[in-house]
């Protein structure tokens, strides 16, 4: 047990995951998050340093291939000229250069690449937040925060890894980047759906589609 809450339901009832030579790992007993301890987290800086490393080109295929599992969720969601926010988009925001394509409009918010915080002061038709959530200490005010600026009805779309076990956990690739630190399986978005009275679609093994 450790003296810390989990960071999307506040339970302070937390088991032993996993154990790796740089970190352990702790599962909420409630929603059963899986995330790292706090005093085991990067600092900004540090954390900054490791997304600059990240080189995703506008122009690159491969990663447009990618995030085309994100955006035709959006597109067989809403219009053309629908205004959606892509929250933790990172330095080369391509997935909203796509939805432009697209014929959408898209704000974007990132804590280091793009922090205007005057973006929370509209609501949304959508809201994309890819590989982001994996990356954030308090997923739950992350949650609020978006669905206050989401639209009834509207979908927020999401990509993360989902755990499946413990023992497919211990050799995961996906809980090596040392900014990865909450870690969601479906049973987590389940818990989240039902917080946030929000259907739930999970399309193939890493989108996640919440509608409230």
């Amino acid at each position: 047990m450790v003296s810390e809450c989990c960071g999307l339901c506040g339970c302070s009832q937390l088991l032993f995951f996993v154990e790796d030579k740089r970190r352990t790992y702790l599962q909420c007993a409630e929603c059963k998050l899986v995330f790292v301890p706090s005093q085991q987290h990067l600092s900004q800086h540090d954390e900054k340093a490791i997304y600059d490393q990240h080189e995703n080109a506008l122009e690159d295929d491969g990663y447009r291939h990618f995030l085309s599992r994100a955006l035709e969720p959006v597109v067989a969601r809403v219009g053309v000229g629908s205004c959606g926010l892509e929250f933790g988009c990172g330095p080369g925001p391509l997935l909203a250069k796509m939805l432009e394509e697209r014929g959408m409009q898209v704000e974007l918010y990132d804590l280091y690449y793009y922090p205007n915080k005057t973006v929370f002061n509209k609501r949304y038709d959508f809201i994309t937040c890819t590989e982001v959530i994996e990356h954030v200490a308090q997923p739950k005010a992350v949650f609020e925060q978006l669905f206050s600026i989401l639209k009834s009805g509207q979908p927020l779309v999401m990509m993360t890894k989902l755990v499946i076990d413990a023992e497919r956990f211990s050799t995961w690739h996906y809980k090596n980047d040392l900014t990865h630190i909450s870690f969601f399986s479906r049973e987590t978005f389940e818990f989240v759906a039902r917080q946030y009275n929000a259907t739930l679609e999970i399309i193939g093994a890493d989108v996640i589609v919440l509608t409230q």
